[in-house]
């Protein structure tokens, strides 16, 4: 099956930025942002971007955008451009489809928010060079290129999930991004209400933070992706069958 699912992987990377009629996506709207985490943050941040945990900000944002963009065209591309059936009327495995489609993304999302992690690197060299060469601590480096990995996995398995079950890619687009946005809002605005209305039990939660330390906390947010990379890729698993997506 690693054959086949190099194969998707093959035909996904030469229409990775290819919409319907041969346009090219308009990525370079994600210039701006990824410019500011890749510069603009790294100058203002000054060592402790190499010190501390601030480069997870990168290893979160940039696969939302680069992946969260791409991934929604997987099937709903698929299906606007009257490829769809021809893809499925293939050999190919439903899992080598499947997969060869996440896979592309997957690595996409990682290998750019690797690349912004490096241009980041040489700005903070550039701006506080002393003749020394500054890196990554190693644990900063390692919480950096595993949060690329899950961040990239979840919003591709999502953004497939939803893909599946749309009928255009711009429909894709703006569930996904519904899916996320919702959550992250509901979150902030109970951490508001907690943080405005319960001291007591912001003083609980910053003491649990504080015990349990940066790495052990950034450990266990792993886990929990971990868990739900597996399984909103399970959900697409169950929800890509060949029968159904033929007859629709």
């Amino acid at each position: 099956m690693i054959n086949d699912i190099l194969t998707v992987m093959w035909k996904e990377r030469r229409g990775l930025f290819r919409q319907r009629g041969g346009k090219t996506r308009p990525l370079f709207v994600l210039l701006v942002p990824i410019a500011v985490i890749a510069v603009y943050f790294p100058w203002a941040m000054g060592l402790r971007w190499v010190t501390t945990y601030w480069s997870l900000v990168a290893s979160f944002i940039v696969p939302v955008m680069l992946v969260g963009t791409l991934i929604p065209d997987s099937f709903a591309g698929e299906r606007e451009r009257h490829t769809l059936p021809t893809l499925l009327a293939t050999r190919l495995s439903d899992r080598a489809i499947l997969f060869g489609k996440l896979a592309t993304s997957i690595a996409y999302g990682w290998l750019a928010t690797m690349a912004v992690l490096l241009i980041a690197l040489v700005t903070v060299n550039t701006v506080n060079w002393t003749g020394e060469t500054l890196f990554y601590t190693p644990v900063v480096l390692l919480a950096d290129a595993v949060f690329a990995l899950l961040i990239s996995t979840f919003v591709a398995g999502l953004g497939v999930l939803i893909s599946l079950r749309a009928s255009s890619t711009l429909e894709a687009q703006q569930t996904l991004v519904a899916a996320i946005m919702f959550p992250s809002m509901v979150f902030g605005i109970a951490a508001a209400i907690i943080t405005n209305t319960q001291p007591d039990l912001k003083a609980s939660i910053l003491d649990t933070f504080t015990t349990l330390g940066p790495a052990l906390t950034i450990a266990l947010i792993a886990v929990v992706l971990v868990a739900v990379c597996a399984g909103v890729i399970a959900a697409a698993m169950r929800r890509f069958q060949r029968a159904r997506l033929i007859l629709e």
